[in-house]
């Protein structure tokens, strides 16, 4: 993974009440849309699925263009440890897939991609903190 490249941030989010793992999920994902946006990226969209796995956002870099697939994981406490650790080798392989199979529905085999991870650490205060690994691996089979 490419830590040098982090960014570190607290950042306000839209309140939600939500509960559970699936409550925490949904929150993440809405945290790393308003992030993502707000530092100028272009959500292509949310939530593909596929028989081979999922990809939680596809977004447009404001820099160069490319598209990115990210992989969002929220925690409320480091209980189970940091976000990002639980993107291992085998989601890896299934964002992988998912994002070769976007990419192959969309016909933009030549695009540039890359993918992320957004690691949040959800408060009920609502001062999120979120780690924007970019570049965090390389597509995996």
């Amino acid at each position: 993974m490419n830590f040098f490249k982090s960014i570190f941030s607290k950042a306000p989010s839209p309140p939600t009440a939500a509960t559970g793992n699936k409550g925490t999920g949904e929150l993440g994902e809405e945290v790393a849309a308003h992030f993502i946006t707000t530092h100028g990226y272009l959500i292509v969209e949310r939530n593909f699925r596929c028989k081979g796995g999922e990809v939680d956002i596809i977004a447009r870099d404001p820099v160069d263009k490319s598209l990115v697939f990210i992989e969002v994981k929220a925690r409320r406490g480091l209980t189970y440890g940091v976000p990002q650790l639980a993107v291992t080798p085998f989601k890896q392989r299934q964002i992988s897939k998912a994002a070769l199979t976007w990419l192959s529905k969309n016909r933009l085999h030549d695009t540039n991609a890359r993918f992320d991870v957004i690691a949040i650490l959800l408060a009920k205060d609502g001062q999120h903190t979120i780690e924007h690994i970019v570049n965090a691996f390389d597509v995996a089979y």
